[in-house]
């Protein structure tokens, strides 16, 4: 990471994030943190969690992901990301939020910058990593739950790695999943709106669920051999999903043990789930399927991927703040060359 001075805090726009993110290869910097994390070079504490309830009765939370990077060029920050299920209703963003980067000699700040827009595209970029380690060769047809800001991110990252594929996109609200249509469509992307889930999973060899449900409702038989199901929001699969695929990869073993509110969480607790080295939560209960490898244990070939073109595969990330740290460097660096930002006195 290319360091300013640290009497001044560079400050960065939504605007001008995207504008440094477009000059990124954001899979190739996801790849190479996750490199990083297996080689043991990277610090990942515990995300803290914060939820409430709006006054109007809408379920809200804060979440903060510190992380830091030590390869060549040290990265050390902090993602804090909040969101409100009510907001969508008054035409805001659902999630928005800010990500620190800090200096490693003084522990100052060195920026601050626009959170939402890095943390969809680190999340689109793991995708597409595991679409390219654990996918099918040639995926055809992609379906994508949910048309909000992580869905078409989703969407215009796989497109570019899979120029021939056909997507379809459901949401809850049809007028979202229309005018995200007709927005995606524009960029030349062949997408098309499914009349439901269902229809959007069964037949497809990528399933990206990409929604704010807390209740599951993909089951195993809508499931297509040979796909791949990318289960970045919270609860979409049900627990037969999990524990009929014949391949379940993860990010962070360590994370998704330590969190009860997720399907992987809470499926260890109960004895339905080990870790990738066997971990139970209770040696008295029975022991259930076994977490077969980490995205980073495929990446160096330390454990086997994808065997044979009809498995069904299970990528359920808990998702790392080193990824919002490593592109957030990278931004920082592009942005404090160029004369981008506002830089604040100290």
């Amino acid at each position: 990471m290319t360091a300013g001075t640290t009497s001044e805090l560079l400050y960065l726009t939504r605007e001008e994030v995207v504008a440094c993110a477009s000059r990124l290869d954001a899979v190739a910097v996801v790849r190479e943190a996750l490199l990083l994390h297996a080689q043991g070079r990277t610090t990942l504490p515990a995300e803290a969690y914060l939820p409430w309830e709006t006054e109007h009765g809408h379920f809200a939370r804060s979440l903060s992901l510190p992380g830091a990077l030590w390869g060549e060029s040290p990265a050390i920050g902090l993602k804090v990301i909040n969101s409100s299920l009510g907001n969508p209703l008054h035409g805001r963003e659902r999630a928005q939020g800010l990500t620190f980067l800090f200096d490693r000699e003084t522990a100052h700040p060195l920026a601050l910058m626009d959170a939402g827009h890095l943390s969809a595209l680190r999340t689109a970029a793991y995708t597409v990593l595991s679409v390219r380690l654990l996918g099918v060769a040639a995926p055809r047809t992609v379906a994508v739950i949910g048309g909000g800001a992580l869905g078409l991110a989703h969407v215009r990252l796989l497109a570019r790695d899979l120029p021939t594929a056909r997507f379809a996109l459901y949401d809850l609200s049809p007028g979202r999943s229309a005018e995200a249509s007709r927005t995606l469509g524009a960029d030349g992307i062949d997408i098309t709106v499914a009349e439901s889930a269902e229809s959007a999973v069964r037949g497809a060899d990528v399933v990206v669920t990409a929604t704010t449900t807390t209740e599951g409702y993909i089951p195993m038989k809508w499931i297509e051999p040979g796909a791949l199901i990318a289960h970045v929001s919270l609860d979409d699969v049900l627990s037969d999903v999990v524990a009929e695929a014949d391949l379940v990869v993860i990010d962070d073993w360590k994370l998704i043990s330590e969190d009860d509110r997720r399907l992987l969480g809470r499926l260890y607790r109960t004895g339905e789930l080990r870790g990738p080295a066997g971990e139970v939560y209770d040696p008295t209960r029975p022991l259930g399927r076994r977490v077969d490898a980490t995205l980073s244990d495929v990446l160096l070939g330390l454990r086997p991927g994808r065997r044979d073109p009809g498995q069904i595969v299970l990528s359920n990330p808990f998702g790392m703040g080193i990824l919002d740290v490593a592109l957030a460097a990278e931004v920082y660096a592009l942005a404090w060359r160029d004369g981008l930002g506002i830089r604040l006195p100290r």
